[in-house]
């Protein structure tokens, strides 16, 4: 079978990684290993990985500070694998960045089922979302990466966004943000527009006051630059 994406595994039980290092090179995954949370740090550093696998209960660093650290690095799906199953620590995880919550123990073919799931917006954002250089958008995990920053979308915030990024750098003009974002029958004007996209701005320009990415186009709507 055909390597289909590289994985990273961040695990410190060494029967548990190598499960599940077996697993997924027996379904086409390349798979890198880590059992501390510096380690797993240091590999994301160095590639870049499709999905990460990950512990909460590692060693030397808690888990979801792993998550708010590589979320600075990389917007890809993160996968946390744990024994801790109460609910608070899985919002916590959610809340940090990661995308998906599976308790121990797990069956493996839910496991992968998720791994292709999370797979799945990655790659079609990759091919049909165009973001401007310097900015990272993850649409389903609603953040943004701005000079190694990552930062929380609200859902209109990534609407905003989205239809932008569908636009390849093209006008939309406000009535069609409204109509998408809001409804045709909303009481949405152009004031909700200007809002919304200062909040936009807030959060993914470097300076909201000259924005370079969310640009207006006076009288017609707003693009995104993507030169």
């Amino acid at each position: 079978m055909s390597v289909d994406a590289k994985i990273l595994i961040v695990e410190d039980e060494e029967q548990l990684s190598r499960m599940l290092r077996s697993t997924l090179i027996q379904s086409g995954y390349a798979v890198t290993t880590a059992k501390t949370g510096g380690e797993a740090l240091q590999q994301m550093g160095r590639q870049n990985f499709a999905v990460t696998l990950l512990d909460l209960g590692l060693p030397d660093i808690d888990g979801k500070d792993v998550i708010a650290e590589a979320r600075a690095l990389s917007t890809a799906p993160i996968l946390v694998i744990s024994a801790r199953g109460s609910e608070r620590e899985k919002i916590a995880a959610l809340d940090l960045g990661a995308s998906d919550y599976i308790p121990k123990p797990f069956d493996t073919g839910e496991l992968l089922a998720r791994i292709r799931v999370a797979l799945r917006p990655a790659r079609g954002a990759s091919k049909s979302h165009p973001a401007p250089r310097g900015l990272q958008i993850d649409f389903t995990s609603r953040r943004a990466i701005v000079e190694g920053q990552s930062v929380r979308l609200s859902r209109k915030e990534t609407e905003l966004l989205q239809l932008l990024a569908d636009a390849r750098g093209a006008s939309v003009s406000h009535e069609r943000i409204i109509d998408v974002i809001w409804g045709k029958a909303s009481d949405a004007d152009l004031m909700n527009v200007r809002v919304l996209a200062w909040q936009v701005r807030r959060k993914i320009e470097p300076d909201a006051a000259a924005p370079r990415f969310l640009i207006a186009e006076a009288g017609e709507g707003y693009r995104l630059n993507l030169d």
